[in-house]
């Protein structure tokens, strides 16, 4: 596992995000075809180790421009860099592809098959890449353990856990490969103390080993305490400047 990792470093531009003069417009089809133009022009540059805020009001596009980055919503407009492929042009297998290797996305949401043990759930980013099983397991037992997931659900599915059990083990899932590159999506919102600390952590020991990492974060101490800078998204929002 150490070994495909270290491969996955190596990466020609692995450990960064870049986006430039990046738009998106939505077209409401049941409207009348009315346009509403959502982002324009957006720049951005994510340097490996580095960890950027995307800030602004409600509405302003933080999201969008985060699932612009995954892939989730096509780009209008602009190029988006990480690791080496432009998501505004790459093909649907490639896109695949960079989620499974180089672009980890911790949404504030649990999406997985019913029925999977949940130890099984925070292994599979690792059986993707190609590691032995039980190293796999042995990562996510590991995080799990941080994560204060009694070890008596581990071999149940997530999907009968409270909502902050399937927060953690979301977290756990989205930390358990070293990915490049990481999107984070209010990763400390309703965590307690001990667990908010945990999830701090991560991110330090992400960002310590050159993880480029963009977040939403409305809790104001952790962004001061693990983002380097801010990004005001309200820049790239026509009519909000």
């Amino acid at each position: 596992m150490t070994a495909q990792l270290n491969n996955l470093s190596r990466v020609k531009g692995a450990g960064m995000i870049e986006l430039s003069d990046v738009s998106k417009r939505f077209v409401l089809h049941n409207q009348g075809e009315a346009v509403i133009p959502v982002v324009e022009g957006a720049l951005l540059h994510v340097a490996a180790g580095e960890c950027v805020a995307l800030v602004g009001a409600s509405g302003a596009g933080k999201s969008t421009l985060m699932r612009m980055i995954y892939g989730n919503y096509l780009a209008n407009a602009g190029r988006i860099i990480v690791g080496g492929v432009d998501v505004a042009q790459a093909e649907p297998r490639e896109i695949l592809a960079l989620r499974r290797e180089i672009l980890g996305y911790v949404s504030q949401f649990l999406r997985v098959v019913p029925r999977v043990p949940t130890l099984d759930v925070v292994a599979e980013p690792l059986l993707l890449v190609g590691a032995e099983p039980e190293a796999a397991r042995d990562r996510a037992r590991v995080l799990l353990d941080r994560l204060n997931i009694p070890e008596r659900l581990w071999t149940l599915s997530p999907t009968t856990f409270s909502g902050g059990e399937q927060q953690r083990v979301n977290i756990a899932r989205g930390f358990a490969h070293a990915f490049p590159a990481m999107l984070l999506d209010e990763p400390t919102a309703s965590l307690d103390a001990a667990n908010r600390e945990v999830v701090l952590s991560l991110i330090e020991e992400a960002k310590a080993r050159g993880a480029a990492i963009v977040g939403i974060f409305h809790d104001e101490a952790a962004r001061d305490r693990v983002c380097d800078r801010e990004v005001d998204v309200t820049s790239f929002t026509p009519g909000l400047t």
